[in-house]
């Protein structure tokens, strides 16, 4: 990723190019223990509370940490979003009003971020 992000810049295509990188949503802080499952190991299970992703270039300000979890990565104590609040971010720095874009599904006009979803406005340049 640096290397793609120092060879954007060097290029001057930084500041217009969006880069979000992120994985999996996040992961419980501790080991899973499902009684009767079948599954030949235990993991981790899904955890919606807490998630980490980073963006870069278009537009987003460097350098900027948004949001805090307790000392065990379990509960979200400051700065909390939803995935909703990210889609908004992606969709304002690509230049659409997350508010305005729907589309067509049964009849009904949808939005990419359902019927929520804030700007980030911290990390946003």
């Amino acid at each position: 990723m640096t290397a793609l992000i120092l060879d954007l810049k060097q290029r001057g295509l930084l500041e217009e190019t969006l880069i979000v990188w992120g994985g999996e949503f996040g992961r419980t802080p501790m080991q899973e223990n499902r009684n009767g499952s079948k599954m030949p190991f235990k993991g981790r299970d899904h955890h919606t509370e807490c998630f980490s992703i980073w963006m870069a270039g278009g537009g987003i300000k460097g350098g900027v940490t948004h949001g805090e979890t307790d000392e065990i990565g379990y509960s979200t104590v400051s700065g909390k979003v939803t995935p909703h609040d990210v889609h908004a971010t992606i969709l304002n720095q690509l230049g659409f009003d997350h508010e305005e874009m729907t589309y067509q599904f049964q009849g009904r006009p949808f939005r990419l971020t359902d019927v929520s979803g804030e700007v980030i406005s911290s990390v946003v340049g």
